[in-house]
């Protein structure tokens, strides 16, 4: 049969502004590494040499494909900062072609964006990808690996919405890639770790301005900016309604200062007592990763929960001697 299976022993190293450094540690480390642009190239090329190592490269190919996204999340498009011009193809398979003491190419590789729930449109992107390969072998180069990318979304709003998993998108590209006798790579990342997780938080207080009601928590925008950067929906419930409790709409918010801080908005949820427990849900993906010290909020603590139900802290919540530790030695 022949090869198709998600990748799993080798690292993808990818970006449209790896750092000279970065690089060397991939060529050093053996990992495929993603070509994006024209001074892409060139350093990959310069770390290969100093690593002394021939570095096995991808060409990142804009497939320009609407993806059908939240717009800061579509990455596959022509207006995109990701991928090469692809009427520059030539002029980079000519250059690899010259380098070729230094870097190997292996493969194309596209990423269309996150949150996708259409997996068709991995379809549209992988027949335009293999008449690439196509082309490119026509030239002389072996390529073995077709990378489609991933971004398929989950059920944020907890509907019950059957969206497609990783091997709706594998089966979706198959024939494809079979008829291409390449390798397919997928990136399923948010689908496999987003509901995960949950952000937890306490209540501080409820108010209303006259207008609208507030849940006031300790979590902000620090910690998970998803809803403030993009309008991201993630579902929020509270860990112990009070019986009888009346139900009405609010905004959850926290304490940093702007507008822009809130967690969900126009959300149906029984008034909480003050120091109750409410959940964001689904925070595996872009919670933790994106949090900061923004008003200097600091980061919170993580917990594991066992098969179990026994919880290890596997992150410890950062104080402010942490924060200060930055600015130890200078004058008072």
């Amino acid at each position: 049969m022949l090869s198709l299976y998600i990748l799993k022993i080798r690292c993808i190293f990818n970006g449209n502004g790896k750092t000279l450094e970065d690089l060397i540690l991939a060529a050093e480390s053996g990992v495929f590494v993603n070509i994006d642009s024209e001074f892409d190239l060139e350093n990959i090329v310069a770390a290969a040499r100093v690593a002394g190592r021939q570095v096995p490269v991808l060409l990142r190919i804009n497939p320009d494909v609407d993806p059908q996204v939240h717009p800061y999340v579509a990455t596959g498009n022509k207006t995109s900062k990701f991928g090469i011009r692809n009427e520059k193809l030539q002029w980079f398979l000519d250059s690899i072609k010259s380098y070729s003491n230094d870097i190997k190419l292996v493969g194309v590789h596209c990423h269309l964006g996150s949150t996708i729930t259409k997996v068709d449109i991995f379809r549209d992107a992988a027949n335009l990808m293999v008449n690439f390969v196509d082309e490119i072998r026509a030239q002389g180069f072996e390529l073995e690996y077709l990378n489609i990318g991933g971004g398929l979304g989950i059920d944020y709003h907890h509907t019950g919405a059957v969206l497609p998993t990783p091997m709706d998108l594998i089966n979706t590209v198959r024939e494809l890639v079979l008829s291409r006798d390449l390798t397919l790579i997928i990136e399923p990342g948010r689908s496999l770790i987003a509901n995960t997780c949950c952000f937890v938080n306490k209540v501080t207080g409820v108010k209303s301005n006259g207008t609208k009601n507030f849940i006031v928590v300790d979590g902000s925008m620090a910690e998970l900016i998803r809803p403030s950067l993009y309008g991201a929906y993630q579902h929020i419930e509270l860990v112990s309604p009070s019986p009888g409790a009346e139900v009405a709409t609010f905004d959850i918010v926290g304490p940093v200062c702007e507008s822009a801080d809130f967690l969900g908005k126009d959300r149906e949820l029984p008034t909480p007592d003050k120091g109750a427990g409410l959940v964001v849900h689904d925070a595996g993906a872009y919670c933790m990763s994106m949090a900061s010290t923004y008003n200097l909020k600091m980061r919170p603590a993580e917990y594991w929960v066992e098969d179990d139900g026994s919880i290890v802290k596997i992150r410890h919540g950062e104080t402010f001697d942490d924060y200060m530790k930055f600015f130890d030695g200078l004058p008072a």
